[in-house]
C-alpha cells in the first residue's frame, strides 16, 4: 500500500475545492463551509482507492507531472476538441461527404500508466475518435474518417502528453494498423 504524500493530499484538497468555487459560484461563509466538508468527505472516502496500487507504474503523487506544460496542454486540448468538433459538423452536415470508419491500433512508449489514461482520455474527448481499449502499451481506437485519427498517427497528440511528463522529444507511437471499413 502507497503512503500518501502531504503534497498530493494539498493538491487534491485544492484542487476539489476550486471546482467546488467555480461550480457553485458562492462565496459566503455557509456555502466554502459546506464546500470544505463536501471535499473532506470525498477525500476520505477515496483514501483506500489513492492508497492502493493498481498498476506497477503508477505514479505515488504527482511530482512526476509538468504543471506548467499541463496548462499549456489544457488549452491545446479545448483547441483540439473545437477544430474535431467543427470536422464532425462538416461530415454529419454533408451526407455526400465520404466516411471510411476505422479502427486503429499502435503501440505507445509513455513513462506511466497516468500518461496512458491522459493519452486514451484525450482521444476519446476528441470528437470523431473513440478509445475502445488500451492493453499494457497497446491502443484500440476506433474514428470516423483519416482526418479524424490523423493527429494520432502523426504522433502529434502522443507527443503532446509525453511532454507532460518528460522534456525529451522522441517517437511515441509504434506498431500502427489501419483497418477501415469499406
Amino acid at each position: 500500500m502507497n503512503k500518501l504524500s502531504l503534497y498530493s493530499l494539498s493538491l487534491s484538497f485544492i484542487s476539489l475545492m476550486l471546482f467546488w468555487v467555480v461550480m457553485s459560484g458562492f462565496f459566503d461563509a455557509v456555502h466554502l463551509t459546506m464546500g470544505v466538508l463536501s471535499v473532506a468527505g470525498v477525500m476520505a472516502i477515496n483514501y483506500k482507492l489513492k492508497t492502493h496500487r493498481f498498476f506497477e507504474d503508477d505514479m505515488d503523487d504527482l511530482k512526476e507531472l509538468r504543471y506548467f506544460r499541463a496548462v499549456y496542454y489544457f488549452f491545446w486540448m479545448i483547441y483540439q476538441i473545437i477544430v474535431a468538433g467543427f470536422h464532425v459538423v462538416k461530415v454529419i452536415a454533408n451526407p455526400a461527404l465520404p466516411t471510411k470508419l476505422s479502427v486503429v491500433t499502435f503501440k505507445v512508449d509513455l513513462p506511466s500508466a497516468h500518461a496512458k489514461m491522459i493519452l486514451g482520455n484525450s482521444i476519446t474527448l476528441t470528437p470523431g475518435t473513440l478509445t475502445v481499449d488500451i492493453d499494457g502499451d497497446n491502443f484500440l481506437v476506433h474514428a470516423l474518417d483519416e482526418s479524424s485519427y490523423s493527429g494520432i498517427i502523426s504522433d502529434e497528440m502522443p507527443r503532446e502528453v509525453l511532454k507532460l511528463f518528460e522534456t525529451e522529444e522522441r517517437q511515441v507511437i509504434s506498431d500502427i494498423e489501419i483497418t477501415t471499413k469499406n
